[in-house]
């Protein structure tokens, strides 16, 4: 398990060494990128829904599911991978001109979807997760690291979920745009259960004292199997009595799979309670996306529980844990780190539940919790700018 996110305690006191390091390991471009666009994002949304923004390919609320998964958070998962596969490999993964190259074309990306041109906004998007996927495919196959190989299917796939969107919103293919968004969260869902059963109970044990995070094979095979059943579910476009029963399952094993990490303990802790809290939200987007296909709630409801809440929360949670530990400092939360939790944690409390409890509140929620959301980002984006542009206070390489 250790050697999944190889992290080493630094020693304290040293002052940062000169130069520029943002091309020298994936976490560091994409985290700033991403975190960013977060917070720029909500005033490119205001703009479109003010319209403000005439002749954009995507229109509103299209545009905003695609650049959360697509722009977003694919950004966080390449910069993630391409930090952890060296490590998983031992073999380099991108740097210098061929990552600055990578960060310019998912810059495109978000470029071209606010242009005129579907089918450039379709070549630029789709070859972004699929030249990430050989990025990572290959250092794993150069050391056959074979337990990791899912992960550029995962890529690949989710370069096929939005080609499927961008075809069905051309009218090139009769599918509904939103089969390739559903699939496209049902894989980021999967990566993120994926990622969190193999470093939280690790993260727990060994930054909470006396705690007793622990793996049991059975609940994790049914968490993950069901999150696949999901995947599958969807992309087939299953009616509700399918999806209700796979909904309930992957929700009550996920939720056990969070009980036997013992979240109760690390509340003392930040760096790891906003793992445990933003896990929380995988099980409650389940059980909420269980009653909106029963015909009990909007499904908006569902969607921005695991958008805001979990990826959004796991996302910030990582991104100042691994940030800190690939550039040689503690790991340990300062008030701007807990700051940029509750901001983003809140964002999604906001989000979900005011609207769900006091619908007269729904567009005063949507601009709260827009607010929160950019915040959070945006203090990370100015805290890290120049923890991720500057060289390892260690000296070491990355």
């Amino acid at each position: 398990m250790a050697a999944f996110l190889k992290i080493d305690e630094p020693v304290p006191g040293r002052s940062a060494p000169g130069g520029f390091a943002l091309w020298r390991l994936g976490f560091r471009p994409f985290y700033l990128l991403a975190a960013a666009f977060a917070s720029g994002s909500v005033a490119l949304w205001a703009l479109q829904v003010a319209g403000w923004l005439p002749g954009t390919y995507l229109p509103g609320p299209l545009w905003h599911a695609h650049e959360m998964v697509f722009g977003f958070t694919a950004a966080i998962i390449v910069g993630f991978l391409f930090t952890a596969v060296r490590n998983w490999a031992d073999r380099p993964t991108p740097t210098g001109p061929v990552l600055a190259g990578l960060a310019l074309l998912w810059v495109a990306g978000r470029l071209a979807v606010l242009s005129p041109w579907p089918w450039l906004a379709t070549v630029v998007n789709v070859a972004f997760p699929l030249a990430a996927a050989v990025g990572i495919g290959v250092p794993l196959v150069r050391a056959d690291n074979r337990r990791n190989f899912f992960f550029i299917g995962v890529l690949v796939l989710l370069g096929v979920a939005q080609l499927a969107f961008h075809l069905s919103q051309m009218g090139v293919l009769d599918l509904p745009q939103w089969v390739g968004i559903r699939v496209a969260l049902d894989l980021v869902l999967f990566v993120m259960a994926v990622m969190a059963g193999r470093v939280v109970p690790m993260f727990t044990n060994n930054g909470v004292r006396g705690a007793t995070a622990r793996r049991d094979p059975r609940v994790e095979k049914a968490a993950l199997g069901s999150v696949l059943a999901l995947v599958a579910a969807d992309a087939l476009q299953a009616p509700a009595v399918l999806l209700v029963p796979i909904l309930l399952a992957c929700a009550a094993s996920n939720l056990a799979r969070l009980a036997l990490w013992t979240p109760a303990r690390t509340v003392r802790v930040p760096l790891v309670w906003v793992l445990h809290a933003a896990y929380l939200w995988i099980p409650v987007h389940l059980l909420l996306r269980a009653a909106g296909e029963s015909g009990w709630l909007a499904g908006t409801f569902a969607t921005h529980a695991l958008t805001i809440g979990a990826i959004g929360g796991l996302t910030i949670g990582m991104m100042t844990r691994t940030a800190r530990g690939h550039t040689g400092r503690m790991l340990k939360a300062d008030g701007f780190e807990v700051a940029c939790y509750a901001l983003v944690l809140g964002a999604g409390v906001v989000r979900v539940f005011v609207p769900m409890v006091l619908p007269s509140l729904y567009m005063a929620s949507v601009l709260v919790a827009g607010l929160l959301w950019a915040a959070g980002y945006g203090l990370y984006a100015v805290r890290y700018w120049p923890v991720l542009t500057r060289p390892r206070l260690d000296g070491k390489p990355g």
